[in-house]
């Protein structure tokens, strides 16, 4: 593996793991945890708190969807020009057949003279 793809993958798990966290933490139709933390410090506000949890939610997937395409074109072919039906193909003609065919028996000369 490429070592900027593997860096890549981690910082998605990261950022897959953050955002798991702040959805947990928004208000949803109940309350949410949100809740618990806005009641102790309501220097910013209920409604404050939303915002940045949501702008911060929506940073955290553009993140992930950049880096997922980004990680995607490291991984490369690594110049194999591969083509999935030469292998199929291939596989074809060298296969044995599942239900082999008895070999063909020759009648064997009679050895009665013709009269």
């Amino acid at each position: 593996m490429n070592a900027v793809f593997t860096i890549l993958t981690v910082l998605i798990i990261i950022a897959a793991i953050l955002l798991i966290v702040v959805v947990l933490l928004q208000n949803g139709k109940g309350e949410g945890l949100a809740s618990n933390f806005v009641a102790g410090n309501q220097t910013f506000g209920v409604r404050q708190t939303a915002d940045i949890l949501e702008k911060i939610t929506w940073g955290l997937v553009a993140f992930i969807i950049v880096l997922s395409v980004i990680a995607s074109f490291t991984t490369g072919t690594n110049g194999a020009d591969v083509d999935v039906t030469n292998k199929i193909e291939n596989v074809n003609e060298n296969a044995q057949p599942a239900f082999p065919t008895a070999p063909i028996q020759q009648e064997a000369p009679s050895t009665e003279s013709a009269e």
